[in-house]
């Protein structure tokens, strides 16, 4: 049975309250003259903190030191590495049943800081193993005085079956073997009272300089006491209905962020822009100042993995990050800082290793009972020798900060750091000893007459008048750079 309603059934709409713009109080509204009326708004004075914790600074606490200098500049050593290996051509059966020539040590390195490829470190009688694709040959060599190394094979006649490419081949010093009763051998196998010549480690030495950052405010004398009708508060949990302590609050947090934001993204100036001639620098110092980013880049490893393609894709990339560690320092403990996308994409990745991850779940907290809660974060695991600690970086992520960089950035787009954990023992050439420092340090200039770590002074007539000036002038400065020693133990993600 059909039951059809009329065309006007119930045409009469019911009562209804409605929202009307003459029921309220304009306040920009020239027709009713805003404030100018007897009618009192409904005012909620506490300014809204839609943006949370605003600043960004706090990296350069949790994985570094601060430590003061009196100079223009910072020179540091680093050690080179200890065992002797180089990357050269292969000749099967050259002036002996073969030889190796040195095209550059194990890192690439060609020249420079003292190191030839002529000047290797290969003596003769060493043993040392030639590796080429597929196959390992230990040799002893005969003839070392020049970059064309002479060796002899110990269980074949010759070089036979190693790739003959420029640079195809690898050799690694082992041990040493001498006959009995004989003395060492020079360089061209001829008898000698001392094994020459001997090996000089390379000494390579690294700089950074300060630079000075200052930033200012000022509030009239007549606008230090205006009372507003916003209460405020600030980073520094300062709060009131004076105006001006919120924008002294900002300049200051945001100066803060700069001091920090600066030694990460900073660069070295070339000597040769229009920057040097503004900054008036001089031909030995140049102007910029070495930060983090740009010190992996130059010195240290950089990685394209773990994007978030799939499990199995971003766990086989970080095999090749932890691979990399191994060819350096292999420090045991590392720090993640990464923005969201590749924290998410680290999580994804743990979460299809462990045991719940056929059903893609993983009970973290509350005991471990599904019952109670569902973890899909991760903030600290274990893959092969190494831990790491992840944490996500809340300046790669804003939109103020290096989050809207990165959006506009692409590919150029920074997307996290790996940073190790501990110290590193190098010379330090102002002291004049070696030192154990963490990875990451800041140097700020200060001397017994002036600390310019964060300098703030206050002048004019508000308050304890400094001045004949009717506001009140708040400064601040620093001067400082970032130390990043050991660069070859980071990782940078882009």
């Amino acid at each position: 049975m059909a039951i059809t309603a009329g065309t006007n059934l119930n045409s009469v709409p019911s009562s209804q309250k409605q929202t009307l713009s003459t029921n309220y109080l304009d306040l920009s509204s020239a027709s009713n003259a805003g404030w100018g009326q007897q009618y009192v708004p409904d005012l909620m004075e506490k300014e809204a903190e839609i943006f949370g914790p605003r600043t960004i600074s706090g990296f350069l606490a949790q994985v570094g030191a601060e430590e003061a200098m009196t100079a223009d500049q910072v020179v540091w050593s680093e050690q080179s590495r200890l065992h002797l290996s180089y990357k050269g051509t292969v000749i099967t059966a050259g002036s002996t049943n073969g030889t190796f020539t040195v095209v550059s040590d194990i890192d690439g390195n060609i020249s420079g800081d003292g190191f030839t490829v002529a000047n290797h470190g290969v003596r003769n009688n060493d043993i040392v193993l030639i590796a080429s694709a597929g196959i390992v040959t230990p040799c002893l060599v005969v003839d070392s005085d020049t970059a064309v190394i002479q060796v002899e094979p110990f269980d074949k006649a010759d070089l036979t079956g190693h790739a003959t490419g420029t640079g195809a081949s690898t050799l690694l010093v082992v041990g040493s073997e001498f006959a009995k009763g004989v003395s060492y051998f020079d360089g061209n196998g001829a008898a000698a009272d001392s094994r020459t010549p001997a090996n000089e480690p390379t000494f390579k030495s690294f700089t950074n300089k300060p630079i000075i950052m200052k930033d200012y405010y000022e509030v009239s004398g007549s606008d230090a006491s205006r009372i507003g009708w916003v209460e405020i508060s600030t980073e520094g949990g300062q709060g009131g209905y004076l105006w001006y302590l919120k924008a002294a609050s900002d300049t200051r947090a945001r100066f803060t962020d700069y001091v920090e934001m600066a030694m990460l993204e900073s660069v070295r100036g070339s000597n040769s822009t229009v920057v040097d001639t503004t900054l008036g620098a001089d031909a030995d110092s140049g102007v910029g100042t070495q930060g983090l980013f740009d010190a992996i880049t130059d010195r240290g490893n950089v990685t394209s993995g773990v994007t978030g393609v799939n499990a199995a894709t971003d766990l086989a990339e970080f095999d090749a990050i932890l691979a990399e560690f191994d060819k350096q320092g292999a420090i045991e403990e590392n720090m993640l800082f990464v923005n969201r996308a590749t924290s998410l994409a680290i999580d994804d990745m743990l979460a299809s290793m462990n045991s719940y991850g056929a059903g893609g779940t993983s009970y973290g907290v509350f005991d471990n009972s599904e019952d109670m809660a569902l973890n899909l974060g991760f903030s600290g695991f274990r893959r092969g020798s190494y831990d790491f600690y992840k944490s996500d970086f809340r300046y790669l992520n804003d939109l103020a900060t290096r989050g809207g960089i990165n959006a506009a950035a692409g590919s150029a787009a920074i997307r996290g750091v790996i940073v190790p954990a501990g110290t590193s023992s190098v010379y330090d050439q102002t002291v004049g000893q070696s030192i154990r420092r963490p990875f990451l340090h800041v140097r700020f200039r200060a001397s017994a007459t002036d600390d310019r770590r964060m300098k703030t002074w206050v002048t004019g007539s508000v308050g304890a008048a400094t001045s004949a000036l009717d506001a009140m002038q708040m400064h601040y400065l620093t001067e400082r750079c970032l130390i990043t020693q050991g660069a070859n133990n980071f990782m940078l993600m882009k």
